[in-house]
């Protein structure tokens, strides 16, 4: 009796072991996704942007670096002064116009309860009611 009482327990030990752990059923929320969250609403913003000066450094270093490589001595020298400055202008003006350009503000209520508004210029597809993970800067359909 009690080497059957012992195969018994050593049985019912190794069918144990055997038990899968509990599945949890789909009750519809989503894994815990810290970035995540659902768009509220979308609007489109025009208007003009203060430049950051970045646009007319960058072209005053390239526009300078072109005209020096004119001419010798002082028209070098003036060569590079005037390269520098119409740089720094174009430059502004091309980083006015990426600045002013037509953009998208998302406004997203997150997972968490906060409520995030990301700029960004394109939508790739986005719409309001998409679930969505913030990254970096930008809203990206999850």
């Amino acid at each position: 009796m009690p080497i059957r009482f012992a195969i018994l327990i050593l049985i019912l030990a190794l069918l144990a072991g055997c038990a899968s752990p509990p599945r949890y059923y789909d009750d519809g929320y989503r894994s815990a996704c810290r970035n995540c969250g659902t768009i509220e609403r979308i609007e489109r913003v025009y208007g003009e942007r203060a430049t950051t000066g970045g646009g007319a450094v960058l072209g005053a270093i390239v526009g300078g670096a072109l005209g020096n490589q004119v001419g010798k001595g002082d028209g070098r020298r003036a060569a590079t002064v005037a390269g520098a400055v119409a740089g720094g202008v174009i430059g502004n003006k091309i980083e006015q116009e990426q600045r002013n350009a037509p953009r998208f503000e998302i406004f997203v209520r997150m997972d968490d309860g906060r409520r995030l508004v990301v700029e960004q210029p394109t939508l790739d597809g986005l719409r309001d009611g998409d679930y969505v993970q913030i990254v970096g800067n930008r809203a990206r359909r999850y």
